[in-house]
């Protein structure tokens, strides 16, 4: 048998120290796991919103695509995204997180291989929107689910670094897709890239959903959502896997305490909860207003007036900008939990509209060059370390446990709703008689976009509530006690 080490004769605590730090450092590496494979739907969200950009070249030209229909096919999977964000909350509360990933996991792949319209296919735009419509499907059921399961397993502590991966998982997918969409691209003729180059640039998502969907079934089930089901004995098992035995046992009563104020189970929109879901919305809905998926839709637009760089260039335009927004996302998940939620708003607002303005003035008096390339960089390095990560793990923590799903549902499916009319009002003032002449010369849109980040600040002043480690339950009952005061007063 093996002997303690002699000093645990004098100092039989270190033994209960030691144990209680390993204990806390193998259930941290387990959550680490288990966020990553959850925050692999943020990658396909990523992946599959990227890869059109890539594709929509040549499958333009094997459909002979005219400008209207091109702009269909790209924006369909966005009605998609808007309607899973919308039916995401009842399809979690029925299946739970777990499933509802799975599930989109289905989507993904289902997505992906239509995409591609195999010979044996009609070949028509009809059927390819409709593919990539079921993709859109998949990504509003994930990015309602994938940030809320990890946000429902995180410990206070470190609940924004944990959901903050969903956003760079997102990121990530950006990346990737470009580099592989690229790679496929440059690897064969024009010719052979309108014939199945498209198609082989959708089926490439196959590999990550495939993965995506097997490694599902190792993850646990949400500890609130069990608890939800009356199944709390299966709840306990998995708080117990999750934390140390006394956290588990806390976490497990908070949760309890707080389902047990609505036996019901039904959602009941009183003013208390109607004033929640609308910050939620607002707020999810001012991050679109930012401009960021016009510059990441249109960035290659951009640069080309910007900079006057060629569409041989395109790709490595892209690339940038991923890079960009890959780095600074790691700045934002290494530093939501320190500096917390409402400084990196503010840092990263005011970073945004430093890019727009250089890049909008220097659009304004035809002073195109370094100037307009370090503004698109800075306002993309500044949405990345707050905007982009932060109204994720706001969202995540805001809502009550009963409200939770039907909430989150709502503020995703503004945000997609958001989304679709910037990615279709963007070009279309780009190109507006407005924007063009002598006064704004082709800057309009950025000086729009500075307008709703300025908006950004002082709603988040306002409305937005400083959430750094505190627990789900501890926010909640916040919320309850300043709507008894208000009752009161």
């Amino acid at each position: 048998m093996k002997r303690a080490p002699w000093c645990t004769f004098f100092f039989p605590r270190l033994i209960i120290v030691k144990s209680t730090i390993t204990k806390t450092m193998k259930n941290l590496r387990f959550l680490i796991l288990i966020t990553s494979i959850a925050a692999l739907g943020g990658f396909l969200f990523g992946y599959d919103t990227g890869v059109i950009n890539g594709a929509q070249y040549y499958l333009s030209q094997f459909f002979k695509l005219d400008p209207f229909t091109k702009g269909w096919v790209v924006g369909s999977a966005l009605l998609g995204c808007l309607g899973g964000a919308i039916f995401s909350g009842i399809i979690g509360k029925v299946l739970g997180r777990k499933n509802s990933l799975i599930l989109s996991a289905l989507l993904f792949t289902i997505s992906a291989y239509g995409s591609g319209l195999p010979e044996w296919m009609p070949q028509s735009v009809s059927l390819l929107v409709v593919f990539r419509v079921v993709g859109g499907l998949g990504i509003g059921l994930a990015s309602m689910n994938a940030p809320l399961y990890i946000a429902e397993l995180a410990p206070p502590s470190k609940r924004g670094f944990l959901v903050t991966f969903y956003q760079l998982a997102i990121v990530i997918g950006f990346f990737v897709v470009f580099l592989v969409t690229y790679l496929i691209g440059d690897q064969q003729s024009v010719e052979l890239n309108i014939a199945r180059g498209w198609r082989q640039m959708f089926w490439s998502e196959l590999i990550p959903s495939i993965l995506f969907f097997f490694l599902l079934f190792l993850l646990p089930k949400s500890p609130r959502w069990l608890f939800l089901k009356g199944r709390s004995n299966e709840a306990n098992i998995v708080l117990n896997r999750l934390f140390t035995k006394e956290s588990a046992a806390k976490q497990s009563k908070e949760i309890t305490e707080s389902i047990s104020k609505d036996n019901s189970g039904k959602v009941r929109i009183t003013k208390s909860v109607l004033f929640l879901i609308v910050i939620g919305s607002v707020l999810s809905g001012l991050q679109q207003l930012t401009g960021i998926n016009a510059v990441l839709y249109y960035g290659a637009d951009i640069f080309e007036k910007a900079l006057g760089f060629g569409k041989d260039d395109v790709l490595q335009q892209q690339i940038i900008l991923a890079g960009v927004n890959l780095i600074f996302t790691f700045v934002a998940m290494f530093t939501v939990d320190r500096i917390g939620r409402k400084p990196l708003l503010y840092i990263g607002s005011f970073g945004m509209i430093a890019g727009f303005l250089l890049l909008g003035i220097s659009i304004k008096t035809s002073s195109i060059g370094l100037a307009s390339l370090f503004g698109i960089l800075i306002f993309i390095a500044s949405f990345a370390l707050s905007l982009g990560p932060v109204v994720w793990v706001v969202l995540s923590e805001i809502f009550p446990n009963n409200i939770r799903t039907f909430a989150m549902s709502t503020a995703v499916a503004v945000q997609w709703g958001m989304n679709y009319l910037v990615s279709q009002l963007f070009p279309v003032v780009v190109e507006s008689d407005m924007n063009n002449n002598e006064m704004w010369n082709g800057s309009l849109p950025y000086f729009i976009f500075i307008f709703f980040i300025m908006v950004i600040i002082g709603f988040t002043f306002r409305f937005i509530p400083e959430t750094k480690g505190k627990s789900l339950e501890d926010l909640e009952k916040n919320w309850s006690k300043q709507n008894i005061n208000e009752k009161t007063n």
